[in-house]
């Protein structure tokens, strides 16, 4: 699609971040944060740890990890990034 390519160029040439490093930054943080999580789990208290299926205090902290994880990827960015 020629709009979808030329908005991608033109927030990249404002200093924006394309959406494909945008969402790679989001797999990198997920994906971080979890395995972050699970090799905590072990150590956490019986009420911190994930049960599948449910919503409770174990998934909330790891959300809390991948958000942690994703703000490190985010402060990485502008030292990765070529300066124009």
């Amino acid at each position: 699609m020629p709009g979808r390519e030329q908005a991608n160029q033109n927030e990249q040439m404002a200093g924006g971040v394309s959406m494909a490093r945008r969402w790679a930054e989001y797999l990198i943080a997920i994906l971080a944060g979890n395995i972050a999580y699970l090799f905590m789990e072990p150590g956490l208290p019986t009420f911190l740890r994930h049960r599948v299926f449910r919503v409770d205090l174990g998934l909330g902290l790891d959300f809390l990890i991948c958000v942690g994880a994703y703000m490190l990827v985010r402060l990485a960015r502008p030292w990765g990034s070529p300066s124009a």
